[in-house]
């Protein structure tokens, strides 16, 4: 892998992270559209890199939030920071148990089916049209939420589910604040990002390769960088309500996916 294609990869880690538009779907699209040979294949420890970077760019834009959830936990105090946390493992259950009990049946999902994408980009598109239109209120995320939230990130491992999108809209649909919900999305994943790279290290699917160094610390820092910006913009947009503008690319993205698939 050379050094342009690392900052490709990490821009679009960065950007398809936090934007609602399914990074999984537009992968695939991308590979048939282009061929498969056509969009360098990165490895495992290139991809964990790069989720550690979006992973890290949460950390930073929500530093003060996740530091008072942290000292909520410490102290066993039964405060809001305690019982967000508590909410974020909640959030957590359904994704968990879908990926450990259906890993080998998503991963056949991932195989250049473009009319699965498109039709799951149909649907990301009228969850963010959805959430657009609903009233904003001062609603926090309850426990309950928290578990149907979770059920929305779970749904999103489909390509073409946008995880950021499914989840804030569901949160919103569920009636609560939009810049809650977009916190809370953000917020829940980072826990997932981090089991997933410590299960990779521990089942001893990483190999390093001294000679991708350069290009693995390139790619880190393009997620890094564009993850912050997504995430900002993101949390801008949905208290704008201006998901509307995802909901028509998703839209007519999903449209051409589907004629495209047809026609082949």
């Amino acid at each position: 892998m050379n050094i342009i294609d690392a900052i490709i990869l990490g821009i679009i880690q960065g950007l398809t992270e936090f934007l609602p538009v399914s990074s999984s779907g537009h992968l695939e699209l991308g590979k048939a559209i282009l061929g498969d040979n056509s969009i360098p294949e990165e490895s495992l420890m290139f991809t964990v890199v790069l989720h550690f970077a979006t992973a890290l760019s949460t950390i930073v834009i929500f530093r003060k939030d996740i530091w008072s959830i942290l000292k909520g936990i410490l102290t066993f105090t039964w405060n809001e920071d305690l019982q967000f946390a508590l909410k974020i493992a909640i959030s957590m259950i359904p994704a968990v148990l879908v990926g450990l009990l259906f890993e080998e049946q998503l991963e056949q999902l991932f195989d250049g089916n473009i009319l699965l994408v498109g039709c799951m980009l149909i649907i990301t598109a009228a969850l963010l049209f959805l959430a657009d239109k609903a009233k904003d209120t001062n609603k926090k995320v309850s426990f309950g939420n928290a578990f149907i939230i979770g059920i929305s990130q779970a749904i999103a491992m489909l390509p073409g589910i946008s995880r950021s999108g499914a989840t804030i809209s569901t949160s919103v649909l569920l009636g609560n604040d939009k810049s809650k919900a977009a916190r809370f999305s953000f917020l829940m994943v980072v826990p997932l990002i981090f089991g997933k790279i410590a299960k990779d290290i521990l089942g001893g699917d990483l190999t390093y390769n001294s000679g991708n160094f350069t290009p693995i610390i390139i790619g880190f820092i393009a997620a890094f960088i564009s993850g912050m910006i997504a995430c900002t913009w993101m949390i801008s947009l949905v208290r704008k309500s201006k998901l509307s503008y995802f909901s028509i690319y998703c839209g007519i993205v999903g449209i051409i996916a589907i004629v495209f698939s047809l026609m082949n």
